[in-house]
C-alpha cells in the first residue's frame, strides 16, 4: 500500500460510515479534484452509486479503479451532457480553477456553473437533486481582524473573487434545492504547503506573520457536506461559511510546525518569493451557523490536531 492509498479518505471508517445510510443512492460529482475526488471515493466505499466528471485523465483512472463511473470532460463544455446520468439523489459541484488566471476562473466557475444548470434544466424531467456548491471565503474583502460570517457583505476586491461570487449567482438558478458552502483555506493529506516548505528547510515564508490563517481540514469539509444533505430541508437555499473556528497568526502556526520538525521558527516577508497574489486579509471566519443549524462539528478543531495527524502520517 502506498502512502497516498493509506491517506485516502475511503480508508477512514468514520467518513465511510457517514455515507453508509445512503448506500444504493446516486451521487454526481462535478469537479473531482481535492475535495470532489475524496467525496467520490468515500461515497463509493460506502455503497453509493457514484458518477464523477473530471478534466484530468490521471484522476479519472484512479477514481475508476475505486469503482467510480468517470466522465473526462471540461465542465464548461456541453459535450458531457449526454454522458452523465440524470437520476441523481445528490449533486456536488466542487470544481476548481485548474490554473489559467482570471480566464481560467471564469471558465471553471462561471461557465462551468452555467453548463451544469443548462444540463439539469433541459433534462426530461429536470434534475432536482440537492446541489451543494463549494465556493470560497475569497468572496469577502473584509480585513482588520474583523469577524466574517454569512451576514457579512460579499464584495470581493480581486477579479477572481468576483468571478466566484458571480458563479454563486448562477448556482442559485438550480431548479432543485441548493446549498452554498464558502470554504476557508483547505488543507489535509497531500495538501500542506506550509509543512512542505518547512520540511524543505525554508527559513523565510512569504506574507505577514501576524495575519491569521483561517483553515478547514479536507475531512471536515466532507463532514459538512454530509451535514447539509442530512439536514437538506433546513439547508436548502442557504449559504454557510466553513472554517475550523480557531484562526491563528501565521507565525504561530509556522512556529508550532517548525518545532515539531526540530527547526527554528521561520521569518516572514511581505515581499518574499512565492507571494504570487494579494495577501488574504487578516480576519476571523466564523462557522457558528452551520454548527447551530446542522450540527456540524470539526474533527480537527484547530491546526494543531490537523497538522499533528499529518505529521504522524
Amino acid at each position: 500500500m502506498t502512502l497516498v492509498d493509506a491517506l485516502s479518505p475511503d480508508r477512514d471508517p468514520d467518513l465511510v460510515a457517514r455515507f453508509a445510510p445512503w448506500a444504493g443512492r446516486r451521487l454526481l460529482v462535478f469537479g473531482a479534484g481535492y475535495i470532489g475526488g475524496a467525496v467520490a471515493r468515500v461515497a463509493r466505499a460506502a455503497g453509493l452509486e457514484v458518477s464523477a466528471l473530471t478534466r484530468n485523465p490521471a484522476t479519472a483512472g484512479a477514481l475508476a479503479a475505486a469503482g467510480v463511473d468517470v466522465v473526462v470532460a471540461d465542465l464548461a463544455s456541453h459535450d458531457w451532457h449526454a454522458r452523465m446520468p440524470r437520476d441523481a439523489d445528490f449533486v456536488l459541484n466542487a470544481v476548481s480553477s485548474g490554473g489559467g488566471g482570471v480566464e481560467g476562473y471564469r471558465r471553471s466557475y462561471v461557465e462551468g456553473a452555467r453548463s451544469l444548470i443548462a444540463w439539469a434544466s433541459t433534462a426530461s424531467p429536470p434534475v432536482r437533486a440537492h446541489l451543494i456548491y463549494t465556493s470560497s471565503t475569497s468572496v469577502y474583502a473584509q480585513g482588520g481582524g474583523v469577524r466574517v460570517d454569512e451576514t457579512s457583505d460579499a464584495e470581493p476586491v480581486e477579479e477572481n473573487g468576483r468571478l466566484i461570487l458571480e458563479s454563486e449567482r448562477v448556482v442559485r438558478g438550480w431548479l432543485g434545492p441548493w446549498t452554498i458552502l464558502r470554504l476557508a483555506g483547505i488543507y489535509g493529506p497531500e495538501r500542506h504547503l506550509l509543512l512542505d516548505q518547512l520540511r524543505a528547510g525554508a527559513t523565510e515564508l512569504a506574507g505577514r506573520g501576524e495575519h491569521r490563517l483561517n483553515l478547514v481540514h479536507r475531512d471536515d469539509v466532507i463532514g459538512a457536506l454530509v451535514a447539509v444533505w442530512r439536514g437538506r430541508e433546513r439547508a436548502a437555499g442557504q449559504v454557510y461559511t466553513l472554517a475550523d473556528g480557531c484562526p491563528e497568526a501565521k507565525a504561530t502556526v509556522a512556529a508550532w510546525v517548525a518545532s515539531r520538525l526540530g527547526r527554528e521558527p521561520p521569518g516572514f516577508s511581505a515581499e518574499g518569493a512565492g507571494l504570487r497574489r494579494r495577501q488574504v486579509p487578516d480576519r476571523v471566519i466564523a462557522s457558528d451557523r452551520i454548527q447551530r443549524e446542522l450540527g456540524w462539528r470539526p474533527r480537527y478543531p484547530s491546526f494543531r490536531e490537523g497538522y499533528a495527524a499529518l505529521l504522524e502520517a
